[in-house]
């Protein structure tokens, strides 16, 4: 627990608030962070370029609830939804097609889906995480008129989006949506944070506002029980010393609840960079979600 938020004493495991910001603030750690950004969008308009534009779907009734649906011709086939980061603040669908490329080939729907920024929410992380559950559900229902298999649906994410993957993850979707209480097949998050706590006491406090009950409920590390799914909880060596910290702890809290968990660490890899490995097969990210989709469908 914090000991003060005082700027001259320890506020988080053995941090003074310098420390305490500098770790959740990525671009301390990435200088290269906004090329590596710029360049996902590259990457994306290349994959569209190649695969054509995707199926614009509306999930809810507000302007942000949105889903980009990159679908691919083989019959019956799984769908892997990809939640991008961003801070909770930025990033969109568009920015993050590029997994695409990687899965629609190999005959895998992938869905990207739009959510509203916090900074639309006064600083409250709950309509995101609303939002982002309203698309697996919407996902899953639509996923028979789609050609899909409703009973085959993958979950990833990245960053911010991490947290709100794992959020939604931990949905009762029989008693919220009436739909099968084992949704899921498979998650693979990368670079997340699921502990709010430490993140209030940063500087992201700044434009996160929240009361503790509601920091206690979104925290994933504070709800955990065996989810019967695969879960991959990726991260970069070059990561800032707590996020590499909140996988570990995370991963350590899921097998002690009897969950089947791998880590997978990028090795001179940086929170941006590592999202690069999402586009092969043989990278680190392209290999864990293909992994994960095949661990599923084991008997």
């Amino acid at each position: 627990m914090s000991e003060s938020t005082s700027a001259d004493q320890t506020v988080w495991l053995g941090m003074h608030q310098a420390e305490l910001d500098a770790a959740y603030d990525q671009g301390a750690y990435a200088a290269n962070m906004h090329e590596v950004l710029a360049n996902f969008s590259v990457m994306s308009e290349h994959v569209r370029s190649v695969l054509g534009p995707p199926l614009r779907k509306t999930y809810g009734a507000s302007e942000a609830e949105s889903l980009d649906w990159y679908p691919t011709d083989v019959a019956g086939a799984p769908i892997h939804i990809f939640i991008h980061g961003g801070s909770w603040r930025t990033g969109s669908a568009a920015q993050y097609g590029f997994p695409a490329g990687l899965l629609v080939p190999r005959g895998v729907h992938c869905v990207v889906p739009d959510f509203v920024s916090v900074l639309d929410t006064d600083g409250d992380l709950a309509p995101l995480v609303e939002q982002v559950k309203r698309a697996i559900a919407y996902i899953a229902e639509t996923a028979a008129d789609m050609n899909a298999a409703p009973g085959d649906i993958h979950l990833s994410a990245h960053s911010s989006g991490a947290h709100l993957a794992m959020c939604s993850a931990l949905t009762d979707w029989q008693r919220e949506f009436g739909l099968p209480a084992s949704l899921l097949k498979s998650i693979v998050l990368c670079g997340g944070i699921y502990d709010l706590e430490p993140v209030m006491l940063s500087s992201r406090r700044r434009y996160l506002r929240m009361p503790p009950a509601t920091v206690h409920a979104l925290s994933p590390q504070r709800h955990l029980r065996n989810l019967s799914v695969p879960i991959c909880l990726a991260y970069g060596e070059r990561e800032t010393p707590e996020f590499c910290r909140q996988s570990l702890d995370f991963a350590k809290g899921l097998r002690a609840a009897g969950n089947d968990v791998t880590i997978a660490r990028g090795d001179g890899l940086n929170h941006f960079e590592i999202m690069n490995t999402a586009m092969s097969p043989d990278g680190l990210l392209g290999n864990a979600m293909l992994k994960a989709m095949q661990r599923a469908d084991m008997p």
